[in-house]
């Protein structure tokens, strides 16, 4: 019991505060984070390789009207028929190509016999040597092309889109923004553009196969969780021993966690013992018994020796 009220203090209170914090952050809130992000991945790569085999379907086959997109149809490839309404095109910024910086062209099609009207991202196109951006105008009349469905992006606090020098620019992809950019009624999801299409621009490749990271940093942040409490237990484990062997040695650690006497005869007991202890330590073995500390009269032999050897070693 003396030791445990011993790790009673403030100190390793918030030790064992922190550790409690952390391994419960680690096991509820990192670990899940770094494998669900594993799982999403693991996810969108099994949707790529079967959109990737299979052919490309009428738009109604997948994404009807009036529906929204099923998550799992993401990434495969349909055929629309209909025309291209350059006049509400969004350019999408912050955009890289080659190694510069570039600009996604996001434009409407209305599928034909229809009013119905899609977001088509057509393609990248990088800047020019001297910082501008040439966009080709999509091709007039009713064309038939092919894309693969993509679900709509959020968007941040502060990056709505907006009209800036005459020309409407976005951020992100997020349909229902750009809907009310443009006052376009459009589907809930967007069309990325195959290459070699009608209206197509640069070629956006399709994501790496990769799980990336997020699998390794889980496992790391389940590590952590386990290693830190059994680091601090070992901690404590280690200061308990390192304590009963003081105290087995009458180590002063004894002494201090020891309890203060409470009656007057076992204070007096103290007193006497520190006397002692102060007589034995301050004064020559040849002192008269009884003597105090700080008496300097019981000393007087001692120092005329003293003084004598001092006038024999140095003639005075």
């Amino acid at each position: 019991m003396r030791v445990l009220r011993s790790f009673l203090k403030p100190g390793w209170l918030l030790l064992l505060l922190f550790v409690i914090a952390f391994a419960a952050a680690c096991f509820a809130v990192l670990a899940p984070w770094q494998l669900g992000k594993n799982s999403d991945t693991e996810h969108r790569n099994d949707l790529i390789r079967a959109a990737v085999d299979t052919d490309a379907v009428p738009i109604d086959q997948l994404a009807p009207a009036g529906r929204p997109l099923d998550p799992n149809n993401e990434w495969h490839e349909v055929t629309l028929r209909g025309r291209y309404l350059p006049d509400d095109q969004v350019m999408l910024r912050f955009r890289y190509a080659q190694e510069r910086p570039a600009i996604e062209a996001l434009t409407p099609f209305q599928i034909a016999g229809s009013d119905r009207t899609i977001l088509v991202n057509r393609g990248i196109v990088a800047n020019s040597e001297n910082g501008q951006v040439s966009i080709p105008a999509p091709p007039l009349g009713d064309v038939s092309i092919a894309a693969r469905l993509r679900k709509s992006e959020g968007t941040s606090p502060g990056k709505e889109p907006r009209t800036e020098g005459g020309e409407s620019t976005a951020y992100t992809i997020d349909t229902a923004q750009l809907s009310r950019l443009t006052g376009l009624s459009m589907d809930p999801y967007y069309l990325q553009l195959s290459p070699n299409q009608p209206g197509s621009l640069g070629e956006i490749e399709l994501p790496q196969l990769e799980s990336g990271p997020f699998l390794s940093y889980g496992l790391q942040w389940l590590a952590f969780g386990v290693m830190v409490p059994l680091g601090a237990a070992y901690f404590i484990y280690s200061e308990v021993k390192a304590r009963r062997a003081r105290r087995a040695e009458g180590d002063d650690t004894a002494v201090v966690d020891a309890p203060p006497p409470t009656s007057k005869s076992e204070r007096d007991r103290v007193r006497q013992a520190l006397r002692e202890t102060g007589f034995r330590s301050g004064n020559d073995v040849h002192a008269a018994p009884g003597t105090q500390i700080g008496d300097g009269s019981a000393n007087t032999a001692d120092d005329d020796a003293v003084k004598t050897r001092l006038a024999q070693r140095y003639g005075k």
